[in-house]
């Protein structure tokens, strides 16, 4: 049987995902990212994450979150909206991308939120430092892990 026939069966028999032999830097950048990810998933819990649009809120579910995950581009000024989550939730998690507009949008969410984002206020910077030589936004986190991890196929 051809390395390539063996190489497909292998990937049929693992849902379509083929594995590469990750460099070992990448699987301890991935294991980091995993952890960061699975605090989040547990703060999360009890504390909404907010996001720029769906394909985040998207990325941040299949990565395990289950809570409350609130897009920013809904229709609302940004006024509107942060007086609608002060009224509403006495803290959140701000996870926005980190390019130039992500950036913006954080600091005018930081300036109208204060006092109700602070303690997670890590979670947007461990993140960004540990992605940003590779990615700018959220919904490319999964993309990301999976190939630090040498999964290679249909993402999650």
């Amino acid at each position: 049987m051809s390395q390539k026939k063996k190489e497909k069966d292998r990937a049929e028999r693992q849902g379509g995902e083929m594995r590469i032999l990750p460099d070992p830097g990448c699987m301890q950048q991935a294991e980091r990212l995993r952890e960061v990810l699975e605090e989040l998933v547990e703060i999360n819990k009890n504390v909404p994450v907010i996001v720029e649009g769906k394909k985040d809120a998207l990325a941040l579910r299949s990565l395990g979150l289950e809570g409350e995950i609130i897009t920013l581009h809904r229709g609302q000024n940004l006024y509107e909206f942060s007086e609608e989550i002060m009224e509403s939730y006495g803290k959140t998690v701000l996870l926005l991308d980190w390019d130039q507009k992500g950036d913006q949008l954080t600091k005018s969410l930081e300036e109208r939120l204060e006092g109700h984002f602070e303690e997670f206020k890590g979670f947007r910077e461990i993140i960004r430092v540990m992605c940003q030589k590779d990615i700018k936004d959220i919904e490319s986190i999964p993309t990301l892990l999976r190939r630090l991890e040498g999964i290679a196929g249909p993402s999650t």
